[in-house]
């Protein structure tokens, strides 16, 4: 498999101010109901980085994938002899265009393609953030994901009402800080809901 990120200075993504006032699940949790068993998704937890009237996109952040950091520098030709840089795990961000690159993290460093999801949270899609990793340097927060879940025009809306999520302001302890395989139950615990009562056919948070 091949993985990309952007070369350019064209960013993929634009912040819009304006745009971010209507988006109400911009930086939330969708945390999968119990009874999700799709397989993209079971026990998932997804941070939203956008959503608006044209539809949603989020990053899984509990799903690792059996290939690390290293050999994603590899295959970039980015040098890097850190192992415990090599050794970072890499996470399945969702169904789409999994072999696109995505580093959620705090806002530090000027990269050329970012999408500031709020005061907290970057998304950045390009390579000079990876150079940046191999060396050591910032950001000292992140998450690095191959590909993203999306929703289109009212969808996202649709499921929640029909109980296939929970929905909850995101967390930056969860998002850098939680070990993966318990992502879900803190994230749950986050909206108050423990899942291990929780009944198939309870309302969202």
């Amino acid at each position: 498999m091949v993985f990309s990120f952007l070369l350019s200075s064209a960013p993929v993504v634009v912040d819009t101010s304006a745009m971010r006032e209507k988006l109400s699940l911009t930086h939330h949790f969708l945390i999968a109901m119990p009874a999700l068993h799709d397989p993209n998704f079971f026990r998932s937890v997804t941070y939203i980085c956008e959503h608006n009237e044209d539809g949603a996109m989020g990053i899984t952040i509990n799903r690792p994938l059996e290939i690390t950091l290293g050999e994603i520098l590899r295959q970039t030709k980015i040098p890097c002899d850190n192992d415990a840089i090599n050794d970072a795990p890499i996470f399945l961000g969702g169904p789409v265009q999994n072999e696109r690159g995505f580093v959620i993290h705090r806002p530090q460093g000027d990269w050329d393609a970012t999408l500031a999801v709020n005061d907290e949270i970057c998304v950045t899609s390009s390579k000079d953030i990876l150079e940046a990793m191999a060396t050591g340097s910032t950001p000292t927060d992140c998450l690095v994901a191959l590909g993203y879940a999306g929703w289109s025009e009212g969808q996202l809306e649709n499921e929640i009402a029909e109980n296939v999520w929970i929905s909850v302001p995101a967390s930056g302890e969860i998002l850098f800080n939680t070990p993966f395989d318990q992502c879900w139950e803190a994230a749950a615990a986050h909206a108050g809901v423990d899942l291990s009562r929780l009944s198939n056919d309870v309302g969202h948070a």
